[in-house]
């Protein structure tokens, strides 16, 4: 019989492929945006979701009696180095919702997932403190892994800190992640199989314009700093993606040479960036060819591993929020797994 799951701040469901992928049953979820409560029901329709705030949702979450795992990614907005970064954000504190949703629920594990910076910046010591205090007094064994998404296979480099705690009492083993190390794949093997923006196979063009900057910030490499106006950056189709915001959609959507991915034709921005750098302003174009075009939302979503028939709700700028504000769902399989093991 599989080991039952709640999921919180379930999001698009990203989260939740890789915990049924890992074995687990999800039997009750909750979800606040209702955009990605449309996109969790067109894909977990056996899943009983709970639309709404969740503190207005406490009673009715923890009526479910008997789950082994909760899992969660409460709002990253006010620990994101993409945003404000401010710990007084009433969204900041709703890592403490869901520390008192598992004492009350009380299951064998618990994984709770935020950006990077929750898990090693000085300025959120207290809230980390906080965090491990709370389940250590409710008899959790709590260990802290900041992993890249990278390291297991999965075509992005993104830095996650995930929280994972065990009740004392079933913990046997410690949580280990070495085995499940995989290389990642290149963008150009991820995804050149979807063809050209706005063909058949990959109609969700982005229509947002690229623009040089007039002022570029400029990097050792042309896939770093900011060439373009807006924050979104060139692709290296050779590479791993680059970290995908949430902000996708407009001019924040990164930027792929097409020809360079199709027809393995010299890279326009590797040779615009030697320009740049090497001060040769008269030769410089004015602006930038068709070749380049921002990322599809079919792309954006293999990047974060989704299945290929999974289903998005919503206007693009919703969807691009949606898949940008995930968990690769391979990463989160990971993770499922090795707490799995240590439950066994």
């Amino acid at each position: 019989m599989a080991l039952t799951v709640i999921s919180l701040f379930a999001g698009a469901g990203g989260m939740d492929v890789g915990v049924c992928n890992a074995g687990f049953d999800i039997v009750a979820a909750s979800e606040l945006d209702p955009w990605a409560c449309e996109t969790y029901k067109a894909n977990h329709p056996s899943t009983h979701l709970i639309q709404g705030d969740i503190n207005q949702q406490v009673d009715q979450i923890v009526s479910f009696k008997g789950f082994d795992l909760i899992v969660g990614g409460p709002p990253c907005q006010g620990f994101s180095v993409a945003g404000k970064m401010d710990k007084n954000d009433p969204r900041s504190n709703l890592v403490f919702s869901f520390c008192d949703i598992v004492k009350k629920v009380r299951p064998q594990a618990f994984i709770m997932e935020n950006v990077k910076a929750l898990g090693n910046l000085a300025k959120f010591h207290d809230i980390r403190s906080e965090i491990m205090r709370k389940m250590a007094a409710a008899n959790y064994h709590v260990t802290l892994s900041v992993l890249n998404a990278k390291d297991f296979g999965v075509p992005q480099s993104r830095e996650r800190v995930f929280f994972i705690g065990t009740r004392q009492a079933a913990s046997h083993s410690c949580i280990s992640f070495e085995q499940f190390k995989a290389d990642s794949i290149s963008l150009r093997t991820a995804i050149i199989h979807l063809g050209r923006a706005g063909s058949r196979t990959n109609p969700n063009k982005t229509r947002a314009k690229i623009t040089l900057a007039k002022n570029p910030i400029l990097r050792k490499s042309p896939y770093a700093g900011m060439l373009f106006n807006g924050q979104g950056r060139p692709l290296n189709p050779d590479a791993w993606s680059s970290t995908l915001p949430a902000t996708m959609g407009g001019n924040r959507t990164p930027i792929i040479d097409e020809d360079h991915l199709y027809d393995y034709a010299p890279s326009w921005v590797e040779a615009y960036h030697k320009k740049v750098i090497s001060g040769e302003t008269k030769s410089l174009p004015k602006q930038v060819p068709s070749r380049l075009r921002r990322l599809t939302l079919d792309e954006a979503a293999i990047l974060q591993t989704f299945p290929t028939n999974y289903q998005f709700v919503g206007p693009q700028s919703k969807i691009f929020n949606q898949i940008g504000n995930t968990v690769p769902c391979k990463l989160a399989q990971v993770v499922a797994m090795a707490v799995k093991n240590s439950l066994s």
